[in-house]
């Protein structure tokens, strides 16, 4: 009787679980460097996919949660633990700082779970740290730096100081863009490394001016990067010198000013002024948040979206299933056009250079783009050819 008992209640909860909510996981910063361009406004971009969608797939309804992993990596994979072992969440989305994706997506492969990552940057994740449940969505550090370094090293900018955070995401960062720098005939003349988050980059940018470089390019990312670009103006970098951001988003531009910003260059895979779909998608975006989106709440919109549709052809939330068809299926979404994901989970789509506008020449708020290049996909993408990803490899 107790055994029969038992199962009846195995049963029941199996039945429960197939039929209730298919619930997705937006995992990222709420309250510290990285959470004006990423954090809230990113969860609610899921949520904005999941209403597109209807709201339901296989006949269950379809939930979004978020939490913040306050920027440490324990601190994420505690969280996405109890997600996946506790709560039923079937996708982690987003997992912004790359120090926490790593832990993320090493749960995830070992319980066989889909992780979409989209304000995660370190080339890694798609290369020596490769998992086959995990798709790396928006951008990465080779995409950042292979428009920007190349374009600029050609243009005669061959010299470079880098102002990098300390960190994962920082070491590939200046690790891939001098790479690119290198193949387009540049060099490096030197490195100050920073802790993140950091304040006061006084020093930092006077070892750089001191430097005589041509290029001083900021390997960091949120208020660093803010920090370092307002010490850039008040010690005067200009003219011979200029200021590069390799991780400069929309948000980072807004907080600056254009008469902090005007001249940047930076590398995006979204803006929303650029054609009629983008500013359609970012004015209902914008009611929401306040703010325009960027390439990060963009692409998060664009991986549950996929997810979603790959869950719907694949009759299933099994991760084998739903990843196979989320490589089957073309990407097409507010910010890409007949993408792929690839055998490694890289999303193959465009990127663009962008230089931020001087003050005369914005036309409205929040127009601070002037379209310099776009950088094909197969361009963007680091070649599988020379993948450390361990199973294609062997395949």
């Amino acid at each position: 009787m107790l055994c029969a008992a038992l199962m009846s209640l195995g049963l029941a909860t199996a039945g429960r679980a197939e039929d209730g909510p298919i619930k997705l996981g937006v995992l990222n910063d709420h309250s510290g460097a990285y959470a004006t361009i990423d954090g809230p406004s990113s969860v609610d971009a899921a949520r904005m996919a999941v209403e597109d969608f209807g709201g339901t797939v296989l006949g269950r309804k379809v939930e979004i949660i978020g939490a913040d992993h306050q920027n440490k990596a324990d601190v994420g994979a505690a969280i996405a633990r109890k997600w996946l072992d506790v709560d039923g969440v079937t996708a982690i989305v987003d997992v912004a700082v790359s120090s926490v994706a790593f832990a993320v997506q090493e749960l995830a492969r070992e319980r066989n779970k889909i992780v979409i990552f989209s304000g995660a940057g370190s080339s890694d994740l798609t290369g020596k740290a490769c998992s086959p449940t995990s798709v790396h969505w928006t951008y990465d550090t080779y995409a950042l730096t292979a428009g920007t370094a190349g374009a600029l090293a050609r243009q005669g900018g061959n010299s470079w100081y880098f102002i990098t955070s300390d960190n994962a995401f920082g070491a590939a960062l200046q690790r891939d863009a001098t790479a690119a720098l290198k193949a387009a005939g540049g060099s490096v003349v030197g490195t100050s490394l920073h802790p993140a988050p950091t304040a006061d980059f006084s020093s930092f940018v006077l070892q750089a001016q001191a430097s005589k470089a041509k290029i001083i390019a900021l390997a960091n990312a949120g208020d660093d990067t803010k920090n370092a670009v307002k010490a850039g103006r008040e010690f005067g970098l200009s003219g011979q010198q200029q200021m590069v951001g390799l991780l400069t988003l929309l948000p980072d531009v807004h907080g600056l000013g254009l008469e902090a910003a005007q001249g940047l260059l930076l590398t995006e895979s979204f803006y929303w002024n650029a054609n009629d779909e983008a500013r359609a998608f970012s004015k209902r975006f914008f009611a929401r948040n306040h703010a325009m989106p960027h390439m990060v709440p963009a692409g998060v919109y664009g991986g549950v979206l996929h997810y979603l549709k790959a869950v719907k052809a694949a009759g299933t939330t099994d991760s084998a299933a739903v990843m196979k068809a989320m490589r089957d299926l073309p990407i097409n979404d507010v910010m890409t056009k007949n993408g792929r994901v690839r055998e490694d989970g890289r999303v193959m789509r465009d990127f663009y250079l962008f230089r931020v506008k001087s003050p005369t020449a914005s036309k409205e708020p929040w127009d601070y783009y002037d379209l310099v290049a776009t950088i094909p996909a197969e361009q963007a993408a680091r070649p599988l050819s020379q993948s450390e990803c361990p199973f294609i490899r062997r395949k």
